[in-house]
């Protein structure tokens, strides 16, 4: 945790490299499926509760000299609450949910959300940061797009292996990136002119009051019976690794980012996802995608490059 807070706090980090921390917690992201893959025997609603309880404990002693301080006002709050209950509930509800439709499979149908999340994000930006959107953002956005759908469908094809619930698991996908894509521009506006460690302790903690309400509106608590010791040392692992401090180099990022560049950069996640089922799952990627692949990486890191110029 201590290189951790050298890499937020660094001046240099601050003002220089935000778009290169988004890409590390994106590349990070890619990670997180191999890691929760012994956790889909859980529930949703019980996996996003604990996850946020071991995040909230790790981080209390790093965040609270910073809490002391903070001074939040109503409309502070109300963002707080929105970012909580978009990402970090709902959203992972309906991205697991997708993924449930499909067995948990490689599924490309379930990705169409890294896809679209740019869409909403960008969106929101305009309406709520009042962000501008210049041409040659506009170029090398739709190269970054269209060149990550290829990577993720092969020749351009959606396949429907799993018949009707490739519905299901579409919308539910689609749920997801509106409420990821909205929380950018929502978290953005929660970091300004606040401390990342703060906000990030807050998010985490509003988080498990939301998903604690829901497992006791739905009854879910009953299905903690399915939770032995073994699950909360992985939930660990994935909270030092892909979760609580992937979302504080995220925030790092994003606090000296525009939401239009992050969101673009954050498909870093789906490209690396795609290589790690082709090494771990020897899950190959055909022509049409190495090609994409390339061209993604291209497009993603002149984006990054020419931040100032978009």
């Amino acid at each position: 945790m201590y290189i951790i807070q050298r890499v937020v706090y660094n001046p240099y980090t601050m003002k220089r490299q935000g778009g290169i921390l988004i890409m590390l917690a994106a590349s990070l992201w890619a990670f997180d499926g191999v890691l929760r893959r012994s956790l889909y025997a859980l529930p949703p609603g019980v996996i996003v509760l604990l996850e946020h309880v071991v995040g909230l404990i790790i981080l209390a002693p790093f965040a609270y000299p910073q809490l002391k301080h903070i001074r939040l006002v109503p409309r502070d709050y109300a963002v707080l609450v929105l970012v909580a209950i978009f990402s970090g509930l709902l959203g992972t509800l309906w991205f697991t949910t997708a993924l449930l439709q499909t067995g948990y499979a490689s599924f490309s149908i379930v990705f169409l959300l890294q896809k679209l999340q740019p869409v909403f994000a960008v969106s929101t930006a305009v309406l709520i940061l009042k962000e501008q959107i210049k041409k040659q953002y506009l170029v090398w956005a739709s190269l970054t797009l269209g060149a990550a759908f290829f990577v993720t469908f092969p020749d351009g094809i959606v396949h429907t292996a799993f018949g009707g619930k490739t519905i299901t698991a579409s919308l539910y996908a689609l749920g997801a990136a509106i409420v990821w894509g909205s929380s950018t521009t929502l978290s953005k506006l929660a970091l300004h002119g606040k401390p990342v460690m703060a906000v990030t302790f807050l998010r985490f903690a509003f988080t498990v009051m939301f998903a604690f309400s829901y497992l006791m509106l739905t009854g879910g608590f009953v299905l903690f019976k399915s939770v032995v010791p073994g699950h909360f040392i992985q939930l660990t692992v994935i909270a030092l690794s892909t979760g609580m401090v992937s979302l504080l180099l995220y925030y790092r990022g994003l606090k000296t980012t525009p939401v239009r560049i992050a969101t673009i950069l954050e498909l870093v996640f789906p490209l690396l996802a795609v290589i790690i089922d082709m090494v771990v799952y020897h899950q190959f990627l055909t022509v049409s995608q190495i090609i994409a692949a390339c061209i993604l990486l291209f497009a993603v890191t002149r984006l990054n490059l020419a931040r100032n110029a978009v």
